[in-house]
């Protein structure tokens, strides 16, 4: 009898935690089907009308730390524009399918076109904001043909991470993963702002629903080797070769390192330095734009909604 209450009672504070950690998505979730490495998988994304048809398209492209939900706010604005908006969880994210393959940024890429040709989609703008920036730029890259114009959003990858930060071994990239917690989470996301607002609390609670998840063991695994993917494949050398029409907007209060906290004091200072970076994307992606940001950090299309849809209405 004790056995029985002790796990009704556990079973009702998990279900307690989890939804604690639950939020909503804005829109209707979808799932694409397809094979990859001989699995069957499901790539989970929302696909949002525009108020007034144009026949354009705009996809939003999510952050490592992040996944669809975190483009809530900008989704009604671009809608209005009469844009229709694909917002897709890349596989190992959010709610698609966390499978254990190879992760690249070609393969997201891929992943993300064969979701375009199943819509329908010839062509799209794309917007990529932190690791979703990398994967814009290799999209736009590998079919140039699919994309009408490009929006970086304090993209990463503007520097080579593995040519400053110290090497890690995958196991141990793994065992930090399965150790993260809420407070973990919320820490690094706190990172991203000067100041930090109960607003964004939203945020840290769409990245920990996966905590209390049966199969976060898998999801941990997948954020380690999404870690080496950004550490292994940088873009920075490749951004001479973007040829189509590429806005850049970077909040200039942004430090943002992928794996900062294995540099000592003295490193932290000398990387990460988003207005530099930004200048300097913006002479090597040939007549691109730059639109900077004073006082806004990492998430500019959170922190600043409103000056970021204005400025992405501008290029657009």
């Amino acid at each position: 009898m004790f056995e029985k209450y002790f796990f009704i009672t556990l079973l009702f504070f998990v279900g307690l935690l989890k939804s604690s950690f639950q939020v909503d998505y804005p829109y209707e979730v979808r799932y694409f089907s397809f094979m990859l490495e001989n699995q069957p998988v499901k790539m989970a994304y929302m696909d949002i009308a525009p108020v007034i048809t144009t026949g354009k398209t705009i996809v939003l492209l999510h952050g490592k730390n992040f996944n669809g939900y975190y483009w809530k706010e900008v989704i009604p604005g671009l809608v209005k524009q009469g844009y229709r908006v694909i917002v897709p969880d890349q596989l190992g994210w959010g709610k698609s399918d966390k499978p254990n393959v190879q992760y690249s940024f070609h393969l997201l890429a891929t992943n993300t076109k064969q979701l375009l040709e199943g819509l329908k989609i010839p062509k799209a703008v794309i917007v990529g904001h932190s690791m979703g920036g990398m994967l814009a730029v290799r999209f736009s890259l590998l079919y140039a043909e699919m994309v009408e114009k490009l929006i970086l959003e304090n993209p990463i990858g503007l520097e080579d991470y593995k040519t400053f930060v110290p090497y890690q071994a995958l196991e141990n990239l793994v065992e930090k993963e399965k150790n993260a917690t809420y407070e973990s989470y919320k820490k690094y996301q706190q990172s991203y702002y000067p100041v930090w607002k109960p607003a964004y609390e939203q945020y840290v609670k769409a990245q920990a629903e996966a905590l209390s998840e049966p199969a976060f063991p898998q999801t941990a695994q997948v954020n380690a080797f999404t870690y080496e993917m950004i550490y292994e494949q940088p873009v920075v050398y490749e951004l001479e070769n973007i040829s189509v029409p590429t806005l850049l907007i970077i909040g200039q209060s942004d430090r943002t390192v992928v794996g900062k906290d294995y540099l000592t004091a003295e490193q932290k200072k000398m990387y990460g330095n988003y207005p530099a970076l930004g200048k300097k994307a913006n002479q090597q992606i040939k007549g691109s734009k730059l639109v900077e940001l004073e006082g806004v950090g990492h998430i500019p299309h959170i922190q600043d909604t409103e000056r970021f849809q204005k400025e992405v209405a501008k290029f657009l």
